[in-house]
């Protein structure tokens, strides 16, 4: 006669309400790590909203801030047209337009009206070639390259703020990426206290269950679900608190820019990207940390 297999006990259902009832249990160290995960998750989000913010403005940038390549005097219109070949083939070119010397005249002419322009002689302007760049960031380097070709005179950009736009995202980068490592070790650090707690409460009935024959997986995952939901829990609020708090921060800086200095990029556009991110960092951030703080008791 066959002996039935002893029923196992290790279902979600039974993860979910020990993880839950040992919250409870250390109801204030519970508190305090979704308190700890809340701050780390905003103050998280708001540099990375910075960090969007100032690529979204050197983009911008980019996009503005063309070259300008003026074309030797000597050169008849269509041998100027014919540069545009050598120009294009340029690296870090991404589009380039000629203008006329008459169309660089009527342009100045429209931008300044109320200057006297009787004796303005639009043969004091150049043909030239308004350049657009794929990064801003090599701009010099692109400067020299242009100025190599036969044919162009001289080149203008704003290399000043081109350098300052690259400059400071990449320091927003670097402070993002330092805070964001620092934040996680502080909330991975609160967590695991927070389950070693549960565990040191546990520790008897943890090492009896080895006793019996319990595998390491089941007396480990109530205490990862634990952790999983601490930091979830963290993330959902964090995300809800970051969005009020942008929402409100972009008001006030729309209302006194008058709206047409300043566009911040909209919550709405990176809503989902910051939802995973909180997401997915609480999960990491609760997982890991229980999964440390339970190691030792496994060690028979």
């Amino acid at each position: 006669m066959s002996r039935k297999k002893p029923r196992r006990r290790n279902n979600l259902g039974y993860y979910i309400k020990e993880g839950v009832s040992s919250i409870f249990t250390h109801g204030f160290m519970s508190f305090a790590s979704v308190v700890i995960i809340i701050a780390c998750l905003v103050i998280m989000g708001s540099f990375l909203l910075v960090a969007l913010n100032v690529n979204d403005l050197v983009e911008d940038a980019e996009a503005r801030n063309q070259v300008v390549a003026f074309i030797d005097d000597s050169l008849t219109e269509e041998e100027a047209r014919g540069l545009e070949f050598q120009i294009l083939a340029t690296n870090n070119v991404y589009d380039a337009t000629f203008v006329t010397r008459d169309e660089a005249f009527q342009a100045f002419v429209a931008t300044h009206e109320e200057a006297e322009l009787d004796n303005l002689d639009e043969e004091v302007f150049r043909h030239r070639f308004v350049i657009d760049l794929d990064n801003i960031a090599y701009m010099q380097v692109t400067l020299d390259r242009l100025l190599m070709i036969p044919g162009v005179d001289a080149v203008r950009a704003d290399v000043a703020i081109a350098d300052f736009f690259v400059s400071f995202r990449n320091v927003i980068v670097v402070v993002f990426i330092a805070i964001v490592g620092v934040l996680m070790l502080i909330s991975v650090f609160i967590i695991s206290n927070t389950i070693k707690l549960a565990t040191f409460d546990r520790r008897e009935e943890i090492a009896i269950m080895r006793m019996v024959g319990a595998r390491n997986w089941f007396i480990r995952w109530p205490f990862i679900f634990q952790g999983f939901i601490l930091g979830l829990t963290g993330a959902v609020v964090a995300f809800g608190i970051q969005w009020g708090m942008y929402g409100v921060l972009v008001d006030q800086i729309v209302r006194l820019s008058g709206g047409n200095m300043i566009q911040p990029v909209s919550f709405y556009e990176v809503a989902n990207m910051m939802i995973s991110i909180f997401m997915g960092t609480g999960f990491v951030v609760g997982t890991l940390g229980s999964a440390i703080a339970i190691r030792n008791y496994l060690k028979v």
